[in-house]
């Protein structure tokens, strides 16, 4: 099983299948992302919904209409899937790969020219900096500030377990986070 494969044995689409579909307007595509990440880059004619809102999502009117969820690489519309398929969503697929894979097929993106750097690689660097904060005052001040990094490594272990991030949400409320209404 590769990482862009979801895990109930959903059907999944290729990034050609879903833009031959787009271009024939067969298809409900939602992407299961965070709000920066939509607004930094997404397929054109996607609906938002991140995945911990997606238990929220009424089917479709018509229950013959395809539906393609899709993410960064795979992981969280697997979830998405799961969810969905477990309330009694018909005619569900993933796409193969993700955005990234998308992208990688030089279909077209749409999105803030001048977004700020992902979600992702905020969390990265706020945990990074965290953890190793951490250890220098605990080398340096007081042993008890190895507790620090102890937290911070646990909520990044917590986060890849069950693909919630609290520190990733907590950022997603920053103002440069959030989208700009007009």
């Amino acid at each position: 099983m590769t990482m862009t494969t979801i895990t109930m044995e959903s059907p999944l689409i290729s990034a050609a299948e879903l833009h031959d579909a787009l271009q024939r307007q067969q298809v409900l595509l939602i992407d299961v992302r965070e709000p920066s990440e939509y607004n930094s880059a997404h397929i054109p004619g996607a609906l938002l919904c991140p995945l911990a809102n997606v238990k929220e999502l009424e089917p479709p009117c018509r229950s013959d209409t395809p539906v393609v969820l899709y993410c960064e690489s795979g992981r969280r519309s697997g979830m998405a899937y799961e969810t969905l398929a477990s309330r009694g969503w018909k005619n569900l697929k993933g796409l193969e790969g993700g955005i990234q894979r998308w992208k990688q097929r030089g279909y077209p993106v749409k999105g803030a020219a001048r977004a700020p750097i992902s979600l992702m690689r905020q969390v990265q660097i706020v945990a990074g900096s965290l953890i190793l904060t951490g250890v220098i005052l605990g080398f340096t001040v007081n042993p008890a500030f190895f507790l620090l990094s102890g937290f911070v490594g646990a909520g990044l272990l917590f986060a890849g377990i069950t693909g919630i991030c609290a520190l990733g949400r907590v950022l997603a409320l920053l103002p440069f986070n959030r989208p700009q209404v007009k």
